[in-house]
């Protein structure tokens, strides 16, 4: 038999040399070390900039020891979706604490945002009469999301009310969702979220909240994007959080009215057929909230550092975007400029990842420095002190 050539192949070789000439593809570096500022990646030691485990939690020994307690209680797995018998009484106990937490009457686990995401909009706006409105720079599941619904979906640029406001007042949906990130996870800007709720209210809309980087990390002990902004938990209000970043497992989580909860249990395909997250890790999550809620003094440290490295950044060729989160990114322009920024990090022994298209619009490329309460004030002074190398160097 003569093999006939495999052009299907041949497109994917010629795209990903497109993107190898642009400055765009990706690859994955391999740690041999727990995720914390000081990691072992490809046998060289480094201090990190890149991980979102803000609070310092993922290797903390008393959640690995509850990690370690649920698997020996409940075993490795689920076995099943949740609605099978894949619930088990962490998972319970988690939502519980969760929906506590958040302000909540209600929470529902997943094993992870994306599902979380996909769950929430297009089982709220499921049909061709529904309508949604996001955020230009809402996350990639949150524009997946909206998407797989049938709805209309309207983007407003980012943060502009006066568009947003425009866009709901023209429309003649049956049900209308405005969809947002809280804090957005490239910028570390926080949305205008009570300017928002307003409108919502006016038009009698859902605001379905991403609160995946500010869960943890803002409001009173912890409890996220809305807290800061003084909101409270009302009905019309579907918050999202994750449980891989601030809480350092994994997971996700959205909190709502009793009724709303009850509504994804039964029409969410996401949620419905999807294996249930492992036990364990619920487990683990329980002694997680109970570290966040505790975090005050993490959180003033994280805030302290934040200050440290904006003030220290002072003058560079390269300016940090308005954020006031753990999420600090330092606009470079080109692909190859962030990629030969970051480059030049790493060889001072510093991990900071060069974010660009598509993640972040065309000539914005950046390095994305996370901070996390695990660092020092040390760590700051030696990152601030390599940047400003690097930029003598350019000149």
């Amino acid at each position: 038999m003569t093999l006939q050539p495999f052009h299907l192949n041949a497109r994917l070789e010629e795209e990903l040399a497109r993107l190898h000439a642009a400055g765009l593809t990706r690859r994955r570096r391999v740690l041999d070390s727990a995720s914390a500022p000081r990691v072992r990646v490809e046998g060289r030691d480094l201090l990190a900039f890149a991980s979102n485990d803000y609070l310092g939690l993922a290797a903390h020994p008393e959640l690995v020891e509850a990690l370690a307690a649920g698997a020996r209680e409940y075993g490795a797995g689920a076995g099943a979706s949740h609605l099978v018998n894949g619930h088990l009484r962490p998972h319970e106990a988690l939502e519980a604490r969760l929906a506590a937490l958040t302000g909540f009457p209600a929470a529902l686990t997943f094993s992870s945002g994306y599902l979380a995401n996909l769950a929430v909009t297009p089982t709220l706006a499921a049909g061709r009469e529904d309508a949604i409105f996001a955020d230009r720079l809402n996350h990639a599941s949150l524009i997946d999301a909206a998407q797989l619904s049938r709805a209309r979906h309207h983007r407003y640029p980012h943060g502009d009310l006066v568009t947003l406001e425009k866009q709901l007042a023209a429309s003649t949906a049956q049900t209308r969702v405005i969809v947002t990130d809280a804090v957005f996870s490239m910028d570390g800007d926080l949305a205008p979220l009570p300017e928002l709720f307003t409108l919502a209210e006016r038009f009698d809309a859902w605001l379905v909240v991403d609160d995946a980087h500010g869960f943890g990390v803002l409001g009173k002990n912890g409890a996220g994007s809305l807290a800061h902004c003084g909101l409270p938990a009302h009905p019309r209000i579907v918050l999202m959080g994750t449980l891989g970043k601030a809480a350092g497992v994994g997971g996700a989580f959205v909190a709502g009215s009793e009724c709303v909860i009850d509504y994804l249990v039964n029409k969410a395909r996401s949620y419905i057929f999807t294996t249930a997250q492992p036990p364990a890790l619920a487990s683990a999550l329980l002694k997680s909230v109970e570290l966040i809620e505790a975090g005050a003094e993490r959180r003033a440290h994280l805030q302290d550092l934040i200050r440290q490295l904006r003030a220290g950044v002072a003058g560079l060729p390269w300016r940090l975007l308005a954020s006031e989160t753990a999420i600090q990114p330092l606009l470079v322009g080109e692909n190859v400029a962030a990629l030969a920024l970051s480059r030049r990090l790493w060889e001072h022994g510093l991990w900071v990842a060069a974010i660009r298209p598509p993640t972040v619009p065309q000539g914005t490329a950046r390095l994305r420095i996370s901070l996390s309460a695990a660092h020092t004030k040390a760590d700051v002074a030696r990152l601030v002190d390599a940047l400003h190398a690097a930029a003598r160097q350019e000149n």
